[in-house]
């Protein structure tokens, strides 16, 4: 069973420092794949270093520039579905989500098609976030699900285990999300092509270091995306 893990990065030099050796003893035979988007801080090259010490378990994609979250996903995507993975699992840099939790997504992957780990399953489970960003995100995920019916309790989670036989369904490439809403996107065309998903419960923490890169941009994308998609499943 080859599982790899796809970070996107930008400017995540700090905590892809522990983070990426954390990963790694999690298992053997887990393998990382670092999309870094030419990071200023020289996320990237720290990234090289780790391929360069742990070949054959640590790859790395640096893109010319800055391009948004869906698109180092679908560069990370296709990497890996060329390389015949049977799991891919997705999940943030900035230590917000515990590598400790990646093999319950994976055991959890052996009779689902798609795992998220969910920070709002049976309550809320996220630690040292300002209040005003945990009620957008609360309010965010019951209009998502409000509006496309989608049964997910955290649409927005970007902590999930998919099977290569989903990616290979769903024809990731025609999403149009740059920001989070990309994995809004990505659950709800697997549910609507009746793929099996699963949700495990995680806790869910702030960032370690550095700063975050929530934009006004990227929530209004993903204020239009549930009728984008409703429109969309019409056709």
């Amino acid at each position: 069973m080859a599982v790899l893990v796809i970070l996107p990065t930008y400017n995540e030099k700090e905590n892809l420092a522990t983070l990426a050796p954390a990963i790694l003893k999690i298992d053997p035979q887990l393998h990382l794949l670092v999309v870094d988007d030419n990071s200023p801080d020289g996320t990237g090259e720290l990234a090289n270093e780790f391929s360069l010490k742990n070949p054959g378990r640590v790859f790395v994609l640096c893109r010319s520039k800055k391009q948004g979250l869906g698109l180092a996903y679908k560069a990370g995507f296709d990497w890996a579905l060329s390389r015949n993975y049977d799991f891919i699992v997705t999940m943030d840099a900035d230590w917000s989500h515990n590598p400790k939790d990646i093999p319950r997504l994976i055991e959890a992957s052996k009779n689902y098609d798609l795992v998220v780990g969910s920070r709002y399953l049976n309550g809320v489970r996220v630690l040292n976030w300002p209040l005003k960003r945990l009620l957008l995100s609360i309010f965010g995920n019951f209009y998502i699900r409000f509006l496309t019916r989608l049964p997910v309790t955290d649409c927005t989670s970007g902590f999930q285990c998919f099977r290569a036989s989903l990616l290979k369904s769903i024809d990731f490439q025609k999403i149009k999300s740059k920001g989070f809403s990309f994995h809004i996107e990505l659950k709800y065309r697997a549910w609507k092509k009746n793929f099996a998903l699963k949700e495990v419960p995680i806790i869910f923490s702030e960032r370690r270091l550095g700063k975050p890169k929530m934009k006004k941009s990227i929530v209004f994308e993903a204020l239009l995306l549930p009728w984008r998609l409703i429109l969309w499943s019409k056709f």
